[in-house]
């Protein structure tokens, strides 16, 4: 009955970061900590690094202390907390660099609709250069208007 607890506490951690995505996204990259994203924003790359990848770094900080906490004295629920994180953040770097902006080479010649559609909403996101005017700050969720042919 605990392995339920702790597979649903992944599970719902995963979906929250969602929201929490759109959140910082919206409010932090685009706004007080735009210095690193704006790069990201740029019509080509610098270098194989862009300051915006400092994000990695922070967002997988919370991730590590809960798998740290989580785990003394035994495993606890921070452990599960921090693997929804972790699970997000995967997800994060396959959809957002693989497969979107393309820095690996992986998923060139998708044609699964709700792909399609994610490089859609993400594209509109970009064609705004500065940080004001966007849309579309989320990862997974893909509003209805981009799925249409």
């Amino acid at each position: 009955m605990l392995y339920l607890l702790y597979i649903a506490t992944t599970i719902v951690t995963f979906l929250v970061m969602e929201a929490v995505t759109w959140c910082t996204h919206k409010f932090i990259m685009h706004g007080l900590l735009w210095y690193l994203h704006k790069d990201h924003h740029q019509p080509k790359y610098q270098s194989a690094f862009e300051k915006n990848d400092w994000f990695f770094v922070i967002f997988a900080t919370p991730s590590i202390f809960l798998f740290y906490f989580g785990t003394i004295p035994s495993i606890n629920i921070l452990f599960f907390f921090g693997l929804g994180i972790l699970f997000y953040g995967i997800s994060y770097f396959l959809v957002h660099d693989v497969l979107i902006h393309q820095r690996f080479k992986w998923f060139k010649n998708t044609k699964i609709p709700y792909l399609v559609a994610l490089r859609k909403a993400h594209k509109v996101h970009h064609k705004h250069l500065g940080k004001e005017d966007g849309e579309c700050f989320g990862m997974l969720y893909v509003p209805a208007k981009y799925h249409k042919k």
